[in-house]
Order: C-alpha cells, then structure tokens, then sequence
C-alpha cells in the first residue's frame, strides 16, 4: 500500500514554533507507524517563501530577499531534523521546478479565473482578504494577529471558487473529503455556505516578491495559490503522472489554515480535475499556561529550548500524550517535568533499568529466551485496538493505551517479584522474567512511532547478552 502525508508550508518570515512542531510530529508518527505495517510512505515538508511579510520582513532586516529565504528555509530544515522527523520530499515555493509548475497549473485553471477590482478589507497576517462580515464580527481587528485590517483597492484575477461549492459541500459531507475532528467538519461547512470567490493575484505595484502570473507581467500570484499547489507540484504535477500517492493519505494542518485547505484547495483540485485528499486533519493550538501564545503576552515557549531540556523522547512524548491530537491543549513547565520524571523516567525508563538489571543477575539471555521462551523474538501483529486508534488519527489515545500496557508490565512486575523469588527456585524466576521481557518487546512495539528510545529498549532485550544501560535511558531531575 502506498501512502502520502503532507504537512502545511510555513512562512518563513519567522523562526519554528510550537504549532510547526506539532504538525512535524503527528506526520512523523503517521508516517513511521504506516511504514511499520508495511506502506510505502512518502512525506513532504517545505517552505512557503513568497508574499508580503516576507518581502517587508527582507526589507526591514537589510538583506536581499532571496538571501532571507535561503537562511530561513535552512533553519525550518535543521528544526525537522531535530524532532527526529523522516520526511522523503522537502519543497521550498521558490524552487525552480515549482514556479514552472505552478504557473502550469494557472494555466489549465484558466477556466475558472477572472479579472475585477476589489474595494475592501485586507489582513497582511493571514494574506488574505476580509469579508464585512468578518471585519464587523472582529471588530476591525484580527483576531490571529492583533493587526487592524487594511482598507484595499486593487484590480487582481479570482478564482471562481463558485463553480466547485456544491460539489465541496457533497464531498465534506459525504465523508469523500473526511475532515477530522467532526466539529471542524461542521464549521467549514458553515464557512463554505458564504465563501466568496478567492483572489488570487496582487498587482508588483503591491508586491513583487512572488511567482509571476502568466501572460500579465503586472501581477504575482497570490501566495496562497502558489503555497497550495505546493502538494502536487512536489511529486511532479503537472508534467508527471501523479496517482501513485494523489490523493494524500491525510493532510496535516492547523485550526488557523483549515479554511484553505477545505474551501480552496479543493476548488483548485476540482477545477484541475484531481480527487480530492482522503483526510484533512485539523489540530488546534498549543497554549501556554492556558493562554494563547503571543509576543506581546510574553509567554512564547521556545521548541528548541524544551529540546534541550530534557531531550527529544522526552519532547515527543510529551507531545504526544499530553498534547490532545485534535483540541487546543496546555503546556506548562511544571506539566512537562511531572511528565518526564513521574512517567518517562518511571514508568518506562525505571522498568527498562530494573528489567535488564535482573535478566543478567539470573542469566536470562538471548540463547536462554530462545531455548525457553522462542515466542519472546517472534514479530507479533500490532495490537487490533491500538492500530484502530492510529488509523483514524487519534495518536494522543494510540500513546495512551500502549502507556497503560507499561504499566500493566509494571504492575506484574511488583506482583510477581522476580527478585525474591531467585532466592526459592531460580529457573521459576528465570521463567517469570522471560515472560516479562516477551511482553515488554510486544508493547514496545507500539512506541516505536512515537519515541525513538523503543529502538534502543529492543537493542537491549534482543541483544546476546542483555546488558542494563549505563546510564539511565530518561536520569530524574527534580527541582531543589
């Protein structure tokens, strides 16, 4: 089976964020758990490097755009690389073979593009244009950004998102394009009943930082036609045949982007005459101490600084389990220690610890495990009820349950006291830790998705001799 995840471009006007993070993150989980039953993945990330806050971003800053963005991209490129993430495909908008193709595919719109002068409100935070009704719901304001919205007059193309609004609705609704979570389905289907149709180009006067419109050298495309397209283009639409992997798997974005990528994006697959993408799933905001994240606030949390804190399984994990896949979630400093200490330490580092320790005291090995307990090394199935979790999505629940089976192993670990019983009858307790390490490799595996220490614990049990870590896998820290 083949499967394709894809992950929203960011600007790259700024540096990584918490939000950047959680898309990398649940693609990445997708992505490894699909490849361990056997899919063959393709994963895209990129940049999206066009557009006004970019160009005045250069601008401020001194430095020649196409410098900017070389940096910028770079530094979202090391970022992926630290959160352990195994993407195959990495796009940047002003990639050569993107632009020809993006331009391609105005072309074969061209159908559905028409030119008209707009008088109205704009949000250069969001690059997009603003109803009335938006604007008197916000009070003038974005809510996103906490800018005023412009007053604009341009004369730009639009992308007739009209032609294609009843046979969106159909497809939303008949779970053809499946929206998850449920409630987000619902809310686009409210938007979608007032969508006008989209512009899709700002005149140079305005802003030259952009892919050009073809046949009008007075207009770029606008960003979010250009950053869009990006999904196709990046598996080689329009010059290639594309349905080895179109249509995605599942489309991985934010709350704040899930407007564009359920209203226009599906004009834009429609009008190309492209299926639409099997999943768009929708996760909401990281907050920080119950507040959303903001400059002004001064309570941003830096991903890279809770990387070095305690590591990346301790980022992943956190980010996982106590990060809900889909509702907005909380992050706090003292969440994050009780978790790393109380549960990653604890529970499954302490267990790995204790486990190894006692194998080798009692000469349980790989020839000893192999001889008693063959079923230890056996590949067994991923467990039905976790694989159901993982395959609609709900990877806070998938993490949840295979914690519960640590805990359980745990638990039996406690009740069955290998330990004291080496003192009595030594094979009996050599039987009880096989049978404790064979049920440690089982749940192991379902981890293996989330943290790369599940590789290492697998090293350890399967290794000739099984040796206990030298150091802890996850050393307590609490505060003095």
């Amino acid at each position: 089976m083949k499967t394709y995840i894809t992950t929203a471009i960011p600007y790259v006007n700024g540096v990584p964020h918490l939000g950047h993070a959680e898309d990398y993150l649940l693609a990445d989980i997708f992505a490894k758990y699909r490849r361990m039953q056997g899919d063959e993945v393709r994963f895209q990330a990129g940049t999206d490097e066009h557009g006004n806050k970019i160009e005045k971003k250069a601008e401020e800053l001194g430095i020649e755009v196409k410098s900017y963005v070389d940096e910028n991209s770079q530094k979202f490129k090391d970022f992926i690389a630290k959160l352990g993430v195994e993407y195959t495909d990495f796009i940047r908008t002003t990639d050569d073979n993107h632009i020809k193709n993006v331009q391609k595919i105005w072309e074969k719109l061209s159908p559905h593009i028409y030119q008209n002068t707009y008088k109205g409100w704009y949000c250069s935070g969001c690059e997009r244009f603003i109803t009335d009704t938006e604007y008197k719901d916000n009070n003038g304001v974005c809510p996103d950004h906490q800018k005023p919205y412009e007053k604009l007059e341009e004369t730009n193309y639009y992308y007739r998102v009209s032609d294609f609004k009843d046979e969106i609705r159909e497809k939303i609704e008949s779970d053809e394009l499946k929206i998850v979570p449920e409630f987000r389905k619902n809310e686009i289907l409210k938007l979608l009943a007032d969508s006008p149709d989209v512009s899709i180009s700002r005149p140079t006067e305005h802003l030259k930082w952009g892919v050009p419109v073809p046949g009008d050298e007075n207009q770029v495309m606008y960003v979010w036609m250009d950053a869009l397209s990006n999904y196709i283009t990046v598996l080689g639409y329009p010059e290639k045949d594309i349905s080895d992997f179109w249509p995605a798997s599942v489309q991985i974005v934010g709350k704040d982007i899930l407007r564009f990528h359920a209203i226009l994006w599906p004009a834009i697959l429609l009008g190309l005459g492209l299926p639409l993408p099997k999943v768009l799933l929708c996760h909401g905001f990281i907050l920080s101490n119950g507040q959303k994240m903001s400059k002004s606030i001064g309570n941003v949390v830096d991903p890279l600084e809770v990387l070095e804190k305690h590591g990346l399984d301790a980022f992943r994990y956190f980010f996982s389990r106590h990060i809900d896949t889909f509702a907005d979630s909380d992050f706090t400093w003292e969440k994050y220690e009780d978790a790393y200490n109380n549960e990653l330490a604890n529970d499954y580092g302490n267990l790995v610890q204790r486990l190894a320790t006692l194998c080798k005291k009692n000469g349980v090995d790989k020839a000893y495990l192999k001889n008693y307990n063959p079923k230890a090394y056996e590949k067994k199935p991923l467990n039905a009820y976790f694989c159901e979790k993982m395959d609609s999505f709900k990877f806070s629940d998938g993490i949840d349950f295979a914690w519960e089976e640590i805990s359980e192993i745990n638990k039996d670990l406690e009740e069955t006291k290998p330990w004291s019983l080496a003192k009595e009858d030594k094979e009996a307790a050599k039987r009880v830790l096989g049978n404790l390490v064979e049920k440690l490799l089982e749940k192991n595996e379902m981890l293996k998705p989330f943290l790369p220490a599940a590789e290492k614990v697998e090293e350890i049990f399967k290794s000739d001799i099984i040796e206990p870590p030298k150091s802890p896998l996850f050393p307590k820290e609490f505060k003095k």
